[in-house]
């Protein structure tokens, strides 16, 4: 089977929408359920690890980091149930579009990066 990016980007776009559901499904182990909301959360998050204004590193979180994030969330989900997810998420689900979510995310990433400063600022301030 040849695949060419749509069809790339298409099934990277599946499994975002699949790993929301696992993510919701009681059958599903819970690190995976936790890793599938991450993978879930930074697809969809506003803010890149590495914005994509950087020429050539800008993309290279999406086109690197989300397919290894997938793919490893995939290896944690029992393959029965994975494959019911992808077939829901080819019937059509979708990702609920929330404000609170997004409100939610941002917050993380927000302070996640505080946190991070006041970790960091002692070691290089004098």
């Amino acid at each position: 089977m040849t695949w060419n990016l749509r069809q790339w980007a298409r099934a990277i776009k599946r499994d975002i929408v699949a790993l929301y559901g696992a993510s919701r499904d009681p059958r599903v182990p819970w690190h995976a359920k936790a890793m599938a909301l991450v993978v879930t959360g930074y697809a969809l998050s506003p803010i890149d690890l590495i914005p994509d204004f950087i020429p050539v590193l800008g993309y290279l979180d999406d086109i690197i980091l989300l397919p290894l994030g997938i793919y490893l969330v995939v290896k944690l989900i029992p393959p029965k149930l994975m494959a019911e997810h992808r077939a829901h998420a080819d019937a059509g689900a979708r990702l609920p579009s929330n404000r609170k979510a997004a409100v939610v995310v941002v917050t993380v990433w927000i302070v996640s990066l505080g946190a991070t400063l006041w970790v960091l600022l002692p070691l290089f301030l004098p």
